[in-house]
């Protein structure tokens, strides 16, 4: 797999489209970072740690209000064949606030609001609404 942080978001796509409830991502830090944002800013309902056969791995518990998932869509901005940087001052805003933009900085996995609070810029991973 080249591009984990693609797998991640793809899997809960699929998963908010075929309206289930939980689903199970390979760990590693990066993913959990991102869960964690995800969490913070009520996009999922929980995510833990699930250790199988040997491996961990992340179960993410999708949140949903009736039967229509919060997570309307996702992309991924950066990609391994063309990475996308930003500083602080031109972090793009997604639906002009209402979405969440995730990036990679120098002080760790943070949302747009967070990074352009503590001016600091980076690769632009995601952005979710």
């Amino acid at each position: 797999m080249t591009d984990p942080i693609a797998d991640m978001i793809i899997r809960i796509k699929n998963s908010v489209m075929a309206g289930r409830k939980d689903l199970l991502v390979p760990h590693s830090k990066m993913k959990e970072a991102v869960a964690k944002i995800l969490k913070d800013f009520n996009y999922i309902e929980a995510y833990e740690l699930v250790d199988s056969g040997g491996f961990k791995q992340i179960k993410i518990t999708l949140k949903y209000i009736g039967k229509t998932s919060v997570i309307n869509g996702v992309k991924r901005v950066s990609k391994p064949g063309c990475r996308i940087y930003k500083s602080a001052s031109t972090i793009p805003n997604t639906l002009n606030g209402y979405g969440l933009t995730i990036l990679s900085t120098n002080k760790g996995i943070m949302d747009g609001k967070t990074a352009r609070k503590n001016n600091v810029g980076g690769e632009v991973l995601c952005q979710i609404w």
